[in-house]
């Protein structure tokens, strides 16, 4: 199997993940690709939002779609979440497929300085989506897709529902039924 893997916060999961998502896989023609909710990012700032709620968003959001999967082993492993470690997980339970990281062309700047880079190298295809907006310079052995341009972002997500603002057409309406629901990032 070719299995594409795309990490986050998902803090809310949006109509780009899930366009990024199925873009990708066509592109690359992967069988599956598997969203990894982050426990704790060492690359963000900490969670407005428990995760259990990411993880029920996260489901809500991708239900449905058959060839998209969660696997919540960060969740699950708990403490601060490693790229490589979730690597060296799936490759143990994978062995014999392709894996393929999908990272966004502003992470690929400075994903040398990942924690064992090397290592994540040796055990997955890294995939980087180039944005417009921060392309990625051309460098290791990556694979560079040019995605579809969707101006949504969790934070800006985040940022409009504290403002009272409408969120409709950038997430699924199970999604925001459920942010809603919940009462989540009204909070200062």
């Amino acid at each position: 199997m070719r299995i594409g893997i795309l990490g986050g916060t998902f803090n809310p999961p949006h109509l780009g993940h899930l366009i990024l998502a199925q873009d990708i896989l066509g592109k690359l023609n992967l069988d599956t690709i598997f969203f990894v909710p982050t426990n704790i990012s060492p690359h963000k700032e900490r969670d407005e939002v428990g995760s259990k709620y990411r993880l029920n968003m996260l489901a809500l959001a991708i239900e449905g779609q058959r060839q998209f999967q969660i696997k919540d082993l960060e969740l699950r492993r708990g403490g601060v979440s490693y790229t490589v470690d979730t690597i060296h997980a799936l490759r143990e339970e994978y062995s014999n497929d392709e894996l393929f990281l999908i990272v966004g062309s502003d992470l690929a700047q400075d994903i040398n300085s990942w924690k064992d880079y090397q290592g994540l190298k040796k055990n997955v295809k890294i995939v980087v989506a180039q944005r417009c907006d921060t392309p990625a310079e051309k460098k290791d052995d990556f694979i560079f897709v040019d995605i579809i341009q969707i101006g949504i972002s969790s934070s800006k997500i985040r940022k409009m529902i504290k403002k009272g603002m409408k969120i409709k057409n950038l997430v699924r309406d199970e999604v925001l039924e459920y942010i809603e629901n919940n009462n989540l990032y009204r909070k200062e």
